[in-house]
């Protein structure tokens, strides 16, 4: 499941890339293969954590079980 995170909440990705432009055509983020395609990989996180990327909004997104 990916979610949308911010500094004190986690948001669903529906509710946030219904209105980006860089959203695919069912306005969810453009996430292929484990990589998102509309952002880009946050580095320096423990490896404990799962990836995060950054959007082009600003948001973090990540890949949670």
């Amino acid at each position: 499941m990916l979610v949308m995170m911010t500094d004190n909440q986690i948001i669903s990705p529906h509710t946030v890339c219904q209105t980006c432009l860089l959203a695919d055509h069912n306005g969810e983020p453009r996430w292929r293969h484990g990589s998102l395609g509309c952002g880009r990989l946050v580095t320096g996180l423990d490896h404990s954590q799962p990836a995060q990327f950054e959007c082009q909004m600003g948001f973090r997104v990540a890949s949670v079980e």
